[in-house]
């Protein structure tokens, strides 16, 4: 049976019009999810890199006009009819990951990530720079009590792709190297301490907050990407859109050790010779989440203290925040916080 309570008509949502362009603040009527969707009203929503290459065009468009945000955290306002796991009241997040086919091969491979039909939140399907939302409950993530919404958002994408990309160097390995030191390598910064392994941060070059940042989270070493490290790294995980930096990595990986690209896009990669992928180094990237990803990475935050330095921007000042990230000019992750509920 769907479940309603009073709720406002019309929203504000932050709206994109056309790539390279800013949001535009638009009064909407508040979306009515179908049966197997949930309304949530938005207590929180990061900013990400992604979301920056959707605006600005980086990424080409899916849909237009187009509400981004896949960080989402709130709370269940009304059910869908055919909704039975999810209850009004309860407390979700809302991932990357907004849909699958469930008949693809991929799918039949439990490799969801890579659907050839899969629909993706604030891409696909509109997202969370808003005040409300809609997504399918199959696809929404239960949030550990201990994280509020304004830092649990950032865990819901540079959390779980630094996750994903994290479980995919072999576990042997002792020494990391993140290049990029923005929302999801401070995350998974943390995860490696947990972990025991040590870590060297890479930076823009004179980039001194950012790795003072990284430091003081507990990174042995931190320095400019093109500066060599003190020792040799196991694995490299780059966050930075940057392909230059795909050489650059490799040549300071050890023999059998792993390069893993975690973003939807970089820039070209230049060509390099054939002497510093041999060795049976591994170079490979990191393509959308999977639920059982979602998963694994809520378990681990349940348990582990994850201190994501969330710096809060109003839902109306979500130009300013993306302008802020484009910049590189806090450290940290973005969050859009709506500024209270719209009334009819």
């Amino acid at each position: 049976m769907e479940h309603r309570s009073p709720l406002p008509s019309r929203m504000l949502a932050m709206v994109l019009t056309a790539p390279g362009g800013p949001l535009q603040a638009q009064m909407r009527a508040l979306p009515e999810p179908d049966e197997n969707q949930v309304l949530i009203r938005v207590g929180a929503c990061g900013v990400c890199r992604t979301d920056l290459h959707i605006v600005d065009g980086e990424l080409p468009p899916h849909k237009l006009p187009l509400i981004p945000g896949h960080e989402v955290a709130g709370n269940v306002v009304r059910t869908g009819a055919a909704v039975t796991g999810l209850q009004v009241g309860q407390r979700v997040g809302v991932p990357w990951l907004g849909h699958t086919c469930g008949h693809c091969d991929f799918c039949r491979m439990h490799r969801e990530n890579l659907c050839d039909h899969g629909m993706f939140t604030g891409y696909d399907i509109d997202g969370g720079y808003a005040e409300y939302t809609v997504a399918d409950a199959g696809y929404c993530i239960a949030l550990p009590d201990q994280y509020d919404d304004l830092h649990a958002a950032p865990l819901l994408c540079a959390g779980l792709i630094g996750f994903r990309a994290y479980s995919m160097m072999q576990p042997q390995a002792a020494r990391i190297g993140i290049y990029g030191f923005g929302a999801a390598a401070h995350i998974i910064c943390q995860v490696a301490r947990y972990d025991g392994r040590e870590v060297f941060a890479f930076t823009r070059p004179g980039d001194l907050r950012s790795q003072a940042f990284a430091l003081s989270l507990g990174a042995s070493w931190a320095g400019d990407a093109g500066q060599a490290p003190p020792a040799s790294i196991d694995a490299a995980l780059i966050f930075a859109p940057a392909g230059a930096l795909v050489p650059a990595a490799l040549a300071h990986v050890r023999k059998g050790g792993d390069v893993i690209c975690a973003g939807i896009h970089m820039s070209d990669i230049p060509s390099f010779p054939y002497s510093l992928l041999w060795g049976e180094r591994q170079l490979r990237s990191v393509a959308n989440l999977t639920r059982a990803d979602g998963e694994a990475f809520f378990r681990y935050a349940a348990s582990h203290a994850i201190d994501s330095r969330a710096v809060p921007f109003a839902l109306e000042r979500a130009n300013e925040a993306l302008a802020a990230l484009r910049s590189g000019s806090f450290d940290g992750a973005a969050v859009l916080v709506p500024g209270g509920v719209t009334r009819p």
